[in-house]
């Protein structure tokens, strides 16, 4: 098939790679426009549109709805992974077999723009990915096919998303030749939710929770927005922790050093603080920024 991506996130690379060694044609990439970054806030392109120049494969990153439709009409299948993007209902038809998504959940389970930091927030052991058939919703079109996955313990977000985008190059390998063979999707079943986008103000910690809950957050926030505190009045990035085995007598984000490790109180187990990024300074080892910080007798966080 004559086929187009519309992606722009790193995530896509491995579904990119496995296409263009494919007995399919990968006639275009599509992509966001360049946006500018850092500190000096110069132009940006995406990893997908990096990874088209770089293998000389069409790129067109469409700022308005009908330059978005001028590329579809020559495709038998739009791909679309992380665009950034809702496509607009009349776009869907365009291609002659339509469009479909591979999505990093089971649907309908965590619908919507952040299904792998919302599954390790929730604390789920098992998670996935979804090829599904684009219509006007948002991530409710039918399943050509699913694969499950483990989510490990200490995997944080970036982790799980690696271990999903390489498990989606078999899901959506699956979904073309189901559509090759004219299969028709499956309508999604079962108990919907949302996965909504975060906020950085979601991401800071209220040390009156349980210390699983945290060490969920901690690890679903990394690397962004990254769950964060304050510290003697200034935002302190933690960006990897783990539950103690000890219950301790620390209050709700007190702060000691017991051993070689840097302990945090909250309304259960202690948490042990492993990486942190204070103020202004570099990602360090806790026990590193505890030496410099010298905390006073009950010092807390929050």
């Amino acid at each position: 098939m004559r086929l187009g991506v519309a992606a722009t996130p790193e995530v896509a690379l491995p579904t990119l790679d496995w296409l263009l060694a494919s007995d399919h044609t990968l006639v275009r990439v599509i992509s966001q426009p360049d946006k500018p970054a850092g500190r000096g806030q110069q132009l940006v392109s995406s990893p997908v549109s990096k990874w088209a120049t770089s293998h000389q494969i069409s790129l067109l990153t469409p700022s308005t709805s009908d330059e978005l439709d001028d590329a579809l009409i020559d495709l038998d299948l739009l791909i679309t992974i992380g665009y950034g993007r809702i496509l607009p209902a009349k776009s869907l038809s365009i291609p002659k077999n339509g469009c479909i998504n591979l999505h990093f959940s089971l649907l309908p389970a965590y619908r919507g723009a952040a299904p792998v930091q919302r599954a390790i927030q929730a604390g789920e052991r098992q998670t996935g990915v979804t090829v599904f058939a684009l219509d006007p919703g948002m991530d409710t079109g039918p399943i050509y096919t699913s694969i499950t996955a483990s989510i490990e313990p200490t995997m944080r977000s970036f982790e799980l998303l690696e271990k999903l985008s390489s498990i989606g190059v078999d899901a959506v390998e699956q979904a073309l030749a189901l559509i090759e063979k004219g299969v028709a999707p499956t309508p999604q079943t079962g108990q919907a939710s949302l996965a909504a986008k975060i906020t950085r103000d979601e991401a800071q910690l209220n040390w009156s929770s349980t210390a699983h809950s945290l060490v969920n957050k901690i690890r679903a926030f990394y690397p962004q927005p990254q769950a964060w505190t304050l510290f003697r009045g200034q935002p302190l990035k933690i960006s990897a922790a783990r539950v103690a085995d000890l219950v301790s007598d620390l209050q709700p984000g007190q702060l000691r050093v017991i051993g070689s490790d840097c302990f945090i109180g909250t309304t259960d187990n202690s948490i042990i603080l492993e990486r942190v990024t204070p103020a202004g300074k570099k990602e360090m080892s806790a026990l590193d920024w505890s030496h410099g910080a010298r905390f006073e007798s009950a010092e807390r966080c929050g």
